[in-house]
């Protein structure tokens, strides 16, 4: 579908840093930019304000979200609220398939790169949302799925921007220590790593 290669895109876009904080996302440039209608375009900007990745502004067109604004604050509370609850979840229910899937997750972020040059790269993002979907996927619950997976790009935009702006962190480490905890069944350690991991985050963002 056509609208569905032009969401791809832009997101991607966005992902990237094409498109500063705050900038206009102009249908009909993009739509000249891009070689289709500006309905499609439109179809797309709503599909990514939906996703987190771009404001309607009111009588204004549509823009990449701002930095400062007080909505990463919100999404990083409601992360910590859904996801932990949804991993204690997984740690209580969680079965030998389940262990396996994070085992085998956490091995595959571990070993893929995540930088070429300044960018991350598209192959570690999938494996990061892999592993953190691997570790609630043992609760059984899709609605708490679902919502987390409605959260996930939003945070991974927020998650690009600080990477210049962070101490240097020890992402692996991080990861591992999650992983080590929750296929320990330790849930309150397990719930502690995931919230603090959560909230380094948006804390380098002004």
């Amino acid at each position: 579908m056509l609208s569905g290669r032009i969401y791809d895109e832009l997101r991607d876009a966005i992902l990237r840093g094409d498109f500063a904080p705050g900038d206009a996302l102009k249908p009909q440039e993009l739509a000249g930019a891009h070689g289709v209608s500006l309905a499609v375009v439109r179809e797309a900007l709503v599909r990514l304000v939906g996703d987190g990745l771009a404001d309607r502004l009111t009588n204004r067109g549509f823009a990449v979200p701002l930095q400062s604004d007080r909505r990463w604050q919100d999404l990083v509370e409601a992360r910590c609220t859904v996801e932990v609850a949804t991993l204690r979840l997984a740690i209580e229910r969680g079965d030998l398939d389940w262990e396996a899937r994070v085992r085998a997750t956490h091995h595959r972020l571990a070993r893929t790169p995540a930088f070429d040059g300044s960018q991350i790269t598209a192959e570690w993002s999938r494996a990061h949302r892999d592993f953190h979907r691997a570790l609630l996927e043992g609760s059984g619950n899709t609605v708490l799925l679902e919502t987390f997976d409605r959260m996930w790009l939003a945070g991974e935009l927020v998650r690009r921007w600080s990477i210049d702006r962070a101490p240097i962190r020890d992402y692996l480490g991080e990861h591992r220590a999650i992983e080590e905890a929750t296929l320990a069944r330790d849930a309150d350690v397990a719930a502690s790593l995931l919230t603090r991991h959560l909230t380094r985050t948006v804390d380098t963002l002004d």
